[in-house]
């Protein structure tokens, strides 16, 4: 497939999926009554090994761990929102507390992550997932931008021992990365773009933003954080150490635990001499109607909104 195609991070996700799941019958798929059209292969090739528990998110993070305490590799696939807050509580003592104890391969698939679900309002949209996964101890957190970063994600979670959640997009995106081996899930992060000047550490569809700003000032350098826990944050240190003004963009509540609390951490204990600035979401739902760019507009998160902000910065 091209790099340039459009196509959306569950699709890429479940199709790689069903291809190892031809070699490897340890892989289970559990769906909480959410269709996809990738899905009808994998009910077609592999009934005995997929699962539809219904609108039960809670109840499919039991089925999940039950498999996963019998040895097999688990996929759970539901709306981010719901699968996330609706089932914290089993993903918490279930999974993250499990598996401090024993091996629980339970990966929890969350669609429509950020503001995705544009008109659905804020009972769809998921701001809060971020944060509140990355507290669970023993859990893995993954935010990829692009199809290409979402299929990798399937061999790294099979050869991964563990809880984990990958919140997917829930529209089709272009693809940021030319295969999935030039995204490196152990280091947890990729710089797209060189800079001299601010550095805007994404995630998620905020990478897409973060690169059209990055060509309208040059300069300004793109990092795609992917893996917001584990993360190699000494390299990531690294690679922010050059920059004096580091801009973190995220689809989510900020000063709340989300990514700009990672950049946060890595700045503090490294002694990064940098100042740190958050886009994303303050703390409030969001209630307005409109396009992703309307909701990002109105809450100073569009390419405008970050241009202005670093030209202030520039001029500080």
């Amino acid at each position: 497939m091209s790099a340039a195609q459009i196509m959306t991070m569950r699709d890429a996700f479940i199709d790689t999926l069903c291809d190892r799941m031809a070699a490897d019958g340890s892989i289970f798929f559990l769906a909480a009554d959410l269709g996809a059209p990738a899905l009808d292969r994998m009910r077609s090739e592999f009934p005995e090994r997929f699962i539809n528990v219904g609108i039960a998110e809670q109840n499919l993070i039991n089925v999940a761990s039950g498999l996963a305490l019998e040895g097999f590799n688990v996929y759970t696939y539901a709306i981010a929102p719901f699968i996330t807050m609706r089932a914290y509580e089993q993903a918490r003592v279930n999974l993250a507390v499990s598996s401090q104890v024993r091996p629980v391969k339970v990966t929890m698939l969350g669609l429509g992550g950020g503001v995705s679900y544009v008109v659905s309002g804020p009972t769809h949209h998921c701001l809060e997932d971020l944060a509140i996964m990355r507290l669970l101890p023993n859990m893995s957190v993954y935010c990829p931008a692009d199809w290409v970063t979402a299929g990798a994600l399937v061999d790294h979670t099979r050869s991964t021992n563990g809880p984990a959640y990958i919140r997917f997009d829930g529209k089709a995106l272009p693809a940021l990365y030319a295969e999935p081996a030039t995204v490196n899930l152990s280091r947890g992060f990729s710089q797209l773009v060189q800079g001299t000047a601010a550095c805007l550490v994404s995630t998620g569809f905020m990478t897409h933003r973060a690169l059209a700003v990055a060509q309208q000032r040059p300069g300004v350098a793109v990092i795609d954080l992917y893996s917001l826990k584990p993360c190699d944050e000494q390299a990531l240190a690294t690679a922010l150490r050059p920059y004096n003004r580091v801009i973190s963009m995220e689809e989510g509540f900020i000063n709340n635990g989300g990514l700009d609390s990672l950049v946060a951490k890595v700045i503090r204990e490294h002694e990064l001499p940098c100042r740190q600035e958050s886009v994303g979401f303050n703390d409030r739902y969001v209630f307005d109607l409109g396009s992703r760019d309307h909701l990002h507009g109105i809450n100073g998160m569009d390419e405008a909104a970050v241009i202005a902000l670093i030209d202030r910065q520039r001029g500080a």
